[in-house]
C-alpha cells in the first residue's frame, strides 16, 4: 500500500510543476523580452562605438552617422519599452514562486532557461573564436575590441545570471 502512496505523492509534486498556459505566455514573453532587449543593448553599443571611433578606411560620411543615429534612437526606443516588461514579468513570475516555489520546475521554464544557457554559451564560443582569429590575422582594432567586449558582457552576464538562478533553486 506505501508504494500506491510514493506514486501518488510523485504525481501530485509533477502535477504541481506542469505549467499553466498563464505560465507559458509569461515564460515566454519573459525570454523573448530578454533576447530583445540583449540585441537592443548589444545595437545601441555597436553603435556608440562607430560613431566614438570612426573606421578611417570607411566611406559613408554624413550618411554614415544619420544610420548609426537611426539604430541608437531605434535600440533606445526598443529598451525603454521592453526591458521594463522584462523585468515586471520577472518581478511576477518570482512573487508566484514565492508563493508557490515548485513552479520553479515547471518544464517550460527549465526549457527556456537551458535554451537561453546553450544560446548564450554559443555565443560567448563564437565570439572567443573571432577574437583569436583576428588576432591571429593581425587585424584588431580598438572598435573590434570594444565590440568584442559588448557581445561578452552580455552573453557573460545573461549565461551567469541564468546559471547562478538554476544551480541556487536546481531541485531535480
Amino acid at each position: 500500500m506505501s508504494g500506491v502512496f510514493v506514486i501518488l505523492k510523485v504525481y501530485m509534486v509533477d502535477a504541481h510543476t506542469k505549467a499553466t498556459p498563464k505560465e507559458v505566455f509569461l515564460h515566454l514573453l519573459s525570454i523573448i523580452t530578454l533576447y530583445a532587449s540583449a540585441i537592443s543593448f548589444t545595437v545601441l553599443m555597436f553603435q556608440y562605438i562607430n560613431v566614438w571611433i570612426p573606421d578611417p578606411l570607411g566611406v559613408g560620411g554624413d550618411y554614415y552617422a544619420y544610420g548609426a543615429h537611426q539604430s541608437i534612437r531605434w535600440s533606445l526606443a526598443v529598451l525603454m519599452v521592453i526591458f521594463p516588461v522584462y523585468i515586471a514579468v520577472g518581478w511576477f513570475l518570482n512573487k508566484g514562486y514565492g508563493r508557490h516555489p515548485e513552479k520553479r520546475n515547471a518544464r517550460i521554464r527549465k526549457w527556456l532557461l537551458y535554451f537561453t544557457l546553450f544560446v548564450a554559451a554559443l555565443i560567448i564560443i563564437g565570439d572567443l573564436v573571432a577574437l583569436i582569429y583576428n588576432l591571429l590575422g593581425g587585424e584588431l582594432t580598438l572598435r573590434f575590441f570594444f565590440k568584442m567586449l559588448t557581445i561578452l558582457f552580455v552573453a557573460g552576464s545573461i549565461f551567469g545570471y541564468y546559471l547562478v538562478d538554476i544551480r541556487k533553486h536546481h531541485t531535480e
